[in-house]
C-alpha cells in the first residue's frame, strides 16, 4: 500500500490525520486477522515516512498511539528543517 504513495497514487482505503500533523495520513488495512493502521506523511519530495504502525483494539484510535504519532512527526519536521 505504501508503494502507491511512493508513486503518488492515494491507497485504497485511509483518511487524513490532521489531529497529528499537516500533510498526515492513516492507511487502513483489514485482514482475517484483525485491522491494522500505517499513520505517514508522504508530503516531502524525498521519502515516505512512516510515523507508526499498530494493531487496532478498538473503535477509537488510542491516545498514546496518536501522541506517539505526533512526536515523531515533530522530530521529523526538527530533523528536515521545517
Amino acid at each position: 500500500m505504501l508503494d502507491e504513495v511512493q508513486y503518488g497514487r492515494e491507497p485504497y482505503d485511509w483518511k487524513p490525520m490532521n489531529t497529528v500533523g499537516r500533510g498526515v495520513n492513516e492507511i487502513r488495512i483489514r485482514d482475517e486477522t484483525g485491522a491494522f493502521r500505517v499513520i505517514y506523511v508522504a508530503k516531502f519530495a524525498d521519502a515516505v515516512y512512516v510515523l507508526h504502525c499498530f494493531q487496532k483494539k478498538t473503535e477509537k484510535t488510542s491516545k498514546s498511539d496518536l501522541e506517539l504519532a505526533a512526536k515523531r512527526y515533530g522530530e521529523l519536521l526538527k530533523e528536515l528543517g521545517q
